[in-house]
C-alpha cells in the first residue's frame, strides 16, 4: 500500500512539474465532486532564500495552508495546497519565501493564469470566458490586473516617436477617461480619469525622461488642456491637431447649417431636406447609386447647407499640400468664403481653425493623426459595452490594458 502510495505521489510531482525542494505530500481524491487535491511540503533541510536579496536565510516559520487553483487534471478540478516558508533576511526583515507555481498573492498557479489569459483572449466576452473558466468575476479580474502589471513592467518603449492624446467616455454623464497611445505601436499606453491639463500631465507622466526627450509630434484635437500638457513635458515635440476632429467640427457645422435651413423651409411647406442628414454627412463615393442620384440634385440647388457642404469639401484640400506657405495661401482664401458664407457654424468653426492654425499645419511635417486611437476606442467601446458599463476606474484601466496595450501578459 505504502509503495502504490508512493508511486501515486511520483505521478502527480511529475505531472506537476515539482522539483526539490518540494515534493508532493498527499493527493486527495474526490469522485463525487470530480475534485482533486495535492498536498505540497517543503524539505526543511533546504535552505530558504530572501524574495527580495536571493540571500540565503533562516527560516521564519511556515503561513498556514494555504490553496492554488491549477490546471484541470483529466476533468477534475486540481487544487495544490502547502505552507509556505517565510524567511528571516538580516537586511530586508520576515519575508514570505516565493513558490515555483504561483506569483506572489495569487490564488492561482501559474499555468492555470497562462490558460485562463489564452481563454479570455479568445472567448468573444468575459461572460462567455468566466462560464469556460467556472470562475467569479473577481477572479477574473484578479487576475488581468495581475497580467497587466506583469505587462506593464517588461513593457518596452524604445523608439517612442509619435502619440495620441484623446478622451473617452466612463460612465454616464460628463465622466471621461484620457488615453495616451503609441501611434506607430497602434497600442494604448496609459489611462487615467479626467479629460483636463491634470489628466493629461499624469499620462505624460507615466513615460521617463528618455521616452519623452525622443518623442517627436503629439496628435491630439484643438482643446487647450491637452496642448498645455504636451508643451510643458515635451517642449521639443510638434503638436499636430487631428484631421479627423477638424473634419468632425466642419461636418457638425454642416448639420446644423442643414437642421436649421431645415426647419425653415418646413414652415414654408418645403420638405426639400427632409430625412437628407446622411446625405450631407457620408462621402459620396461610398452612398449607393441612388443615394449618390439624390444627393446630386440636392447640391445642385440653392440651398445654405450645399453651400457649407463646399466650404467642408473645399478645406480636404488642405491635407495635399507639401509646402507650409502654400497651405497658408490656401487657407487665407478658404477662410475668406467661409467668414463671407453668412453660415454663422461654418464661420464659428472658421475662426476656429484660424486660431489653431500653426499646429494644424504641423501635419505637414508629420503626417500623423489619431485615427489608430479611433480606432482602439471603438475597441474599448466593445469592452465597455461588455461589460455593461464599469463602476469601477480601475477595473476600466485594466481591461483596456489587457485588451489593447499589446502587453505581454503570460506569467514566466
Amino acid at each position: 500500500m505504502e509503495e502504490i502510495t508512493n508511486e501515486l505521489h511520483r505521478h502527480y510531482g511529475q505531472l506537476l512539474g515539482v522539483e526539490s525542494p518540494w515534493s508532493v505530500a498527499g493527493v486527495k481524491l474526490e469522485l463525487e465532486h470530480k475534485r482533486v487535491e495535492i498536498a505540497l511540503e517543503r524539505t526543511i533541510a533546504e535552505a530558504v532564500r530572501c524574495p527580495e536579496c536571493g540571500a540565503a536565510c533562516a527560516l521564519k516559520d511556515y503561513l498556514p495552508e494555504r490553496k492554488w487553483r491549477h490546471l484541470d487534471v483529466m476533468r477534475f478540478e486540481t487544487v495544490l495546497r502547502a505552507r509556505v516558508p517565510r524567511a528571516d533576511c538580516p537586511q530586508h526583515g520576515v519575508r514570505t519565501v516565493r513558490i515555483p507555481w504561483a506569483g506572489p498573492g495569487s490564488r492561482f498557479t501559474l499555468l492555470f493564469e497562462r490558460f485562463a489569459i489564452e481563454v479570455i483572449l479568445a472567448s468573444r466576452s468575459l461572460t462567455q470566458a468566466k462560464e469556460l473558466l467556472g470562475l467569479h468575476w473577481d477572479a477574473l479580474q484578479r487576475i488581468m490586473d495581475r497580467a497587466v502589471a506583469r505587462g506593464l513592467e517588461r513593457r518596452e518603449l524604445e523608439q517612442l516617436r509619435y502619440l495620441g492624446l484623446d478622451e473617452k467616455s466612463f460612465r454616464r454623464g460628463q465622466s471621461y477617461i484620457s488615453l495616451l497611445t503609441d501611434l506607430e505601436g497602434s497600442r494604448v499606453l496609459e489611462v487615467t480619469e479626467g479629460r483636463d491639463q491634470a489628466a493629461a500631465e499624469l499620462l505624460l507622466a507615466t513615460l521617463g525622461e528618455k521616452q519623452l526627450a525622443q518623442v517627436e509630434a503629439v496628435a491630439m484635437d484643438m482643446a487647450g488642456y491637452y496642448a498645455a500638457a504636451a508643451r510643458a513635458a515635451l517642449p521639443q515635440a510638434a503638436i499636430v491637431h487631428d484631421k479627423f476632429h477638424i473634419a468632425k467640427h466642419l461636418g457638425e457645422a454642416v448639420d446644423q447649417v442643414r437642421r436649421r435651413e431645415n426647419k425653415e423651409l418646413l414652415q414654408e411647406g418645403d420638405a426639400t431636406l427632409k430625412g437628407s442628414r446622411q446625405l450631407w454627412l457620408y462621402n459620396p463615393q461610398n452612398m449607393s447609386a441612388e443615394k449618390r442620384a439624390s444627393f446630386a440634385q440636392l447640391k445642385d440647388l440653392n440651398l445654405k447647407v450645399a453651400r457649407a457642404w463646399a466650404i467642408k469639401e473645399l478645406f480636404t484640400e488642405l491635407w495635399n499640400y507639401s509646402y507650409e506657405g502654400s497651405a497658408r495661401k490656401f487657407f487665407k482664401k478658404w477662410f475668406g468664403w467661409a467668414s463671407r458664407s453668412q453660415l454663422r457654424p461654418m464661420i464659428k468653426v472658421a475662426r476656429m481653425l484660424q486660431a489653431h492654425l500653426d499646429n494644424i499645419l504641423t501635419y505637414l511635417r508629420h503626417p500623423i493623426t489619431n485615427a489608430v486611437t479611433e480606432g482602439l476606442n471603438s475597441k474599448i467601446q466593445a469592452i465597455k459595452a461588455n461589460a455593461r458599463g464599469f463602476r469601477s476606474f480601475l477595473n476600466y484601466r485594466t481591461r483596456i490594458l489587457f485588451f489593447c496595450g499589446k502587453l505581454s501578459l503570460y506569467p514566466q
